[in-house]
């Protein structure tokens, strides 16, 4: 048997999502790549099934199970997951006897933000990773004694790759952090050829899952109190911007901010309804702008958003909000920071006036600090998981 690893996440929990879809496939594609063998394991709760409109429903009947088993064959992994309802009241995919012998043989079991509770499952771990993939909330309730997710675990991997700096404000909690970039599968990501419309997107959530937090003195907010300092671009700029938002309709006033400000607002639901959709999306961009979470950008983290490495990928610019970035990656061709709305406008310009030589810089960006080969492999000697199998040819 090759060597094993067991990743755990929240896919199905959000159906419909493409692009928190790829979150995980980039995971689960880039370890099989690299030859190893993967079990992905997620799990729902009775209170999460829903159908296409969002009403409850059974298990059987969710959106949720259809959506994520449509996922799992597409991908070529019908065999490599376990889908866990209700503690093990039902399990689609492996059985809890196959879960536990994968885990027991496994090298490590990777909890992305530690999303598996189960205890039988990770008693069976032979070593137990942390993922850290939203930098700021574990750490701060943790220090506040709101929450104690960092429990259990012999090793700890966060995409803050600024903390412990001293112009992080990100609490270490006293843990040894192993800081790590998020991975892109380049074959699943190939430079876009098709045709591009003229239009600067953006992708996200307004409010996401977490409310505001007060630590140390100051309030860290939301991606919503950074959007609203730049609803102001396309106006300025006098260039065309397309947001797939996923914002409540009761948001009249920023609805309202957006649009007078001549954001195009489409339905993420269903710009980005699948991973295909998503990857479409982004590829049919001609760049993209990306607004942080107030977290990321006031803590200074260093964190760089999982699609913005798509659209890199892609051959498409990123225009990002700086959260501590600017140290730690090349900026200035395709990847420019920003921290003003001047900065901004500026970046806009730069990209009309260069766009060839900033979209192929924004491939090369890609292939050197984002390859799945490079950070997966970079992942596993830092955790001293041994050398990767060998790879499985690729495009």
């Amino acid at each position: 048997m090759p060597d094993s690893v067991v990743i755990a996440g929240s896919l199905a929990q959000k159906p419909m999502q493409g692009g928190h879809t790829w979150q995980f496939l980039q995971y689960i594609l880039g370890f099989k790549r690299l030859g190893w063998d993967v079990l992905f394991v997620d799990r729902l709760e009775p209170g999460m099934c829903v159908d296409d409109r969002g009403r409850p429903v059974s298990f059987g009947d969710s959106v949720n199970l259809r959506y994520f088993n449509t996922v799992m064959r597409c991908f070529g992994l019908e065999d490599d997951y376990a889908l866990i309802y209700n503690g093990g009241e039902h399990i689609a995919g492996q059985s809890r006897a196959q879960i536990l012998n994968h885990t027991r043989k496994a090298a490590f079991l990777l909890n992305v933000m530690g999303y598996l509770a189960d205890e039988e499952i990770l008693a069976a771990a032979r070593r137990r990773v942390f993922l850290d993939t939203d930098p700021g909330y574990g750490q701060m309730w943790h220090e506040l004694g709101l929450a104690r997710i960092f429990e259990g675990y012999e090793a700890y991997v966060t995409i803050a790759e600024n903390i412990g700096r001293p112009e992080c404000d990100i609490p270490t909690c006293g843990i040894d952090w192993i800081t790590w970039r998020q991975p892109v599968v380049l074959d699943q990501w190939p430079s876009a050829t098709c045709e591009l419309r003229e239009l600067f997107t953006s992708i996200g959530s307004w409010r996401g899952p977490y409310g505001p937090i007060e630590y140390g003195g100051r309030t860290y907010g939301l991606r919503a109190h950074e959007f609203r300092k730049f609803a102001g671009l396309p106006r300025l700029s006098a260039r065309h911007f397309e947001a797939a938002l996923d914002i409540d309709a009761a948001e009249v006033d920023d609805l309202r901010l957006l649009r007078e400000n001549h954001w195009s607002l489409s339905d993420p639901r269903v710009v980005a309804r699948d991973p295909w959709a998503y990857r479409d999306y982004v590829r049919g961009s001609m760049a993209e702008f990306m607004v942080a979470r107030n977290m990321y950008v006031d803590s200074k983290c260093g964190w760089f958003s999982e699609r913005s490495i798509c659209y890199l990928a892609s051959g498409r610019p990123v225009l990002a909000q700086d959260t501590g970035i600017r140290h730690l990656l090349p900026t200035g061709e395709g990847l420019v920071t920003f921290a003003t709305l001047e900065e901004a406008v500026a970046g806009v310009e730069e990209f009309y006036r260069n766009y060839n030589r900033h979209a192929r810089a924004a491939r090369d960006l890609a292939e050197a600090y984002f390859d799945s080969d490079k950070v997966l492999t970079n992942l596993l000697a830092k955790l001293d998981a041994g050398s990767p199998p060998r790879r499985e040819s690729g495009p």
